[in-house]
């Protein structure tokens, strides 16, 4: 494959979806372009503004969070995984309001606990934690999401 037909099939995928520089560059290794060419693909990806890994960092974790229904700490795990500089990850996930997480553990909690078989109060809570955790949310989030009340009932303040 030439530099130009590189360029051409990277600059169609990025018409279509967003992505970032680590996925752009993954695909040209595939292909086997040397890595001149492929420095010279990407610059002109990101002058172009095809390739934006701000851009593709912001709405990679809307998408997590209010699709996927991902906490902080596991969209940040992907972003890293993409490599996303600390900066960007950082900008992006501070954006994302706590009242925005919770608007989306509390529900996440009200169905898991329908679920869930436990002895007791303290297992249940337990349980919902662990899988909370699992979701990527922090312990401060989830803190704010679980109370137990004297009916043995999860109160969603």
């Amino acid at each position: 494959m030439t530099e130009q037909e590189a360029y051409l099939r990277l600059a169609a995928l990025c018409a279509q979806a967003e992505h970032c520089e680590y996925e752009m560059q993954e695909k040209m290794r595939r292909w086997e372009i040397a890595d001149d060419a492929q420095a010279r693909v990407m610059q002109r990806l990101i002058t172009e503004r095809y390739v934006d890994d701000e851009r593709f960092a912001r709405a990679f974790a809307n998408d997590k969070v209010k699709y996927n229904k991902w906490g902080r700490r596991k969209v940040e795990q992907a972003m890293w995984l993409k490599h996303i500089a600390e900066d960007i990850r950082q900008r992006v996930l501070d954006s994302i309001d706590d009242e925005e997480y919770i608007a989306i553990l509390r529900p996440l909690l009200q169905q898991k606990r329908r679920s869930v078989k436990a002895r007791n109060d303290n297992e249940l809570r337990q349980k919902l934690i662990k899988f909370a955790i699992g979701r990527g949310f922090t312990m401060d989030i989830i803190k704010q999401c679980i109370s137990i009340d004297d009916e043995e009932e999860y109160d969603m303040e």
